[in-house]
């Protein structure tokens, strides 16, 4: 009896676990799409202390070859790390001391004591705020941090993760903010006004809360489409939902892309922008180490409609977050920049024309 089951347990266990593995990545693509080879970074930074999640990009801009990366260490003695083009830290600049910081974003010209300040926005999940750094200094601009999903009681509903900044068209910015979990009948992302609280300090000012939830797993990554007015947000196992990004524009679903062929979790979304209206939505594949690139402007009276137009596998392992900017930064980066989050603590440098291919255009 004894001898039995000690050869019937580790089938069985080899069974179970073969059952849940994620499907591989060929069983996964979708017919007929271009799927590049893997394609290499041409920097990858310096490792941070405890977990890399997500990285943002500041352009500097006065001389855009000191432009920065910014990206987050995720633990609950956590830190902002700062690197430049090389993937050198600079040391001068990174912030200790966050509890679990998630993801990361940048905004333009806030106006603080009279004069437009650029921010560093990043969630701080263990304490539920917002922690706002200005640029390229990274000091603290915050209070002591901004109480996001006040008078939330329900499990991990405070737990900041995802974060994106959206400039309107009048000038006003706006902190699009994601949570662990939240509830499956609207109102999973809050938005949030920023201004300045009359002492050069900012303040968030709640102005909506919209955005479906499958609950099936969370929802981390945010991106924002400033030109165009969109967000979108990947509902991980399920697909990228879009919305629009002002808030007087109501809060109907205006497409779901992307739910097949993922091997595991959506995850960061980034958006290379031709022209003010067209280019392309990359989406982290994060099981299958790829990212998925849909178009941006979607098809002919078809806005939403976001077509799959290549698969590029990377480099990076399992990316939760990622930046893409289309815009010269020096001599590497003549086409624009892709930065991917990797799991061995690193971020990943990519030229926008190694991950275009012949298949995409470069700026």
């Amino acid at each position: 009896m004894n001898k039995i089951f000690f050869y019937a347990a580790p089938l069985a266990v080899m069974a179970l676990l073969s059952s849940c593995q994620p499907p591989s990545s060929e069983q996964s693509l979708p017919a007929g799409v271009p799927v590049s080879a893997e394609v290499k970074p041409v920097v990858v930074t310096e490792p941070v202390e405890f977990d890399t999640d997500d990285p943002a990009i500041w352009v500097n801009p006065d001389d855009s070859t000191k432009s920065l990366i910014i990206g987050t260490d995720k633990n609950a003695e956590g830190a902002l790390y700062v690197f430049d083009l090389d993937g050198k830290i600079q040391k001068d600049k990174v912030v200790k001391g966050l509890k679990r910081p998630d993801n990361v974003d940048v905004a333009y010209g806030l106006m603080l004591n009279g004069k437009p300040t650029d921010i560093a926005v990043t969630t701080e999940r263990i304490t539920h705020k917002l922690r706002i750094y200005s640029l390229p200094n990274m000091k603290p601009v915050d209070n002591g941090g901004l109480e996001m999903f006040v008078g939330q009681t329900g499990f991990e509903h405070r737990d900041l993760m995802g974060i994106a900044m959206y400039t309107a068209k009048d000038g006003k910015i706006y902190a699009i903010v994601g949570r662990k979990n939240g509830p499956t009948t609207g109102g999973y992302l809050w938005q949030y006004l920023l201004t300045d609280d009359g002492t050069g300090h900012v303040k968030a000012t709640l102005v909506r809360k919209f955005g479906e939830y499958s609950g099936k797993k969370e929802i981390e990554a945010i991106a924002v489409d400033n030109e165009l007015g969109y967000v979108y947000y990947s509902d991980e196992q399920v697909g990228v939902r879009q919305y629009y990004a002002d808030p007087d524009k109501g809060d109907k679903q205006l497409s779901i892309f992307g739910t097949t062929g993922f091997a595991v979790d959506h995850e960061g979304i980034s958006i290379y922008k031709l022209t003010d209206t067209t280019g392309y939505i990359l989406v982290s594949d994060q099981g299958a180490n790829r990212f998925q690139v849909f178009s941006r402007e979607g098809t002919a009276n078809k806005p939403f409609d976001h077509k799959l137009l290549k698969i590029v596998p990377v480099a990076a392992r399992e990316s939760d977050g990622s930046e893409v900017l289309a815009k010269p930064l020096g001599d590497k980066f003549k086409h624009g920049i892709f930065v991917v989050m990797s799991t061995d603590k690193t971020f990943h440098y990519y030229r926008w024309e190694d991950i275009a291919g012949k298949e995409l255009k470069v700026k």
